[in-house]
């Protein structure tokens, strides 16, 4: 939540208000909050703390904003960018044949490496826990996100099998 709130936060004083510095320096903290919330987390088992799913949820969390968080923070800034006249709206351009291919493999293995970073923070912090009885509610998590692996691993295969083809344009087809 508070990655949203400080990116939010940071555009919005970016742009709209035009406070570049501010801005700048509440887009620095987005990354920051990870760091916190791995340091709470760590701090929170070793002190004593009976392991909750609520652990295992910010291992699972910062797996996947390792990956993904500077890509929603680039995609958020676009965004903010093109709202406010910063910037020209670029064309999306449409992936066909090999480059489609090649996108949605590129995706999955972004997913493939966010799964792998938090599974490993999962049973780090099960085995910071001391045993991985007592560490069982951070594992709930492996279930959902292995299920998550593997059913986005549908897109990259039918995008392999039917790749698409490029649309023709109206000087082609008369």
């Amino acid at each position: 939540m508070l990655f949203w709130v400080f990116l939010i936060g940071g555009l919005t004083a970016r742009y709209a208000a035009g406070w570049r510095g501010v801005g700048g320096v509440l887009l620095l903290c987005v990354p920051l909050i990870d760091v916190v919330l791995l340091g709470a987390t760590v701090l929170s088992i070793r002190s004593g703390a009976e392991p909750t799913i609520w652990h295992g949820l910010s291992a699972a969390y910062l797996g996947i904003t390792v990956v993904y968080g500077h890509r929603a923070m680039r995609w958020a800034d676009t965004k903010f960018a093109r709202r406010f006249g910063r910037a020209a709206a670029s064309p999306s351009p449409g992936l066909y044949g090999r480059a489609a291919v090649a996108d949605a493999w590129k995706s999955w293995l972004g997913f493939l490496l966010a799964y792998t970073v938090s599974v490993g923070l999962i049973v780090g912090l099960a085995v910071l826990a001391g045993s991985l009885d007592k560490g069982a509610p951070l594992l709930v998590w492996l279930n959902p996100l292995t299920k998550v692996l593997v059913y986005s691993l549908i897109w990259p295969v039918v995008t392999t099998i039917w790749p698409g083809k490029a649309p023709q344009s109206a000087e082609e087809n008369g």
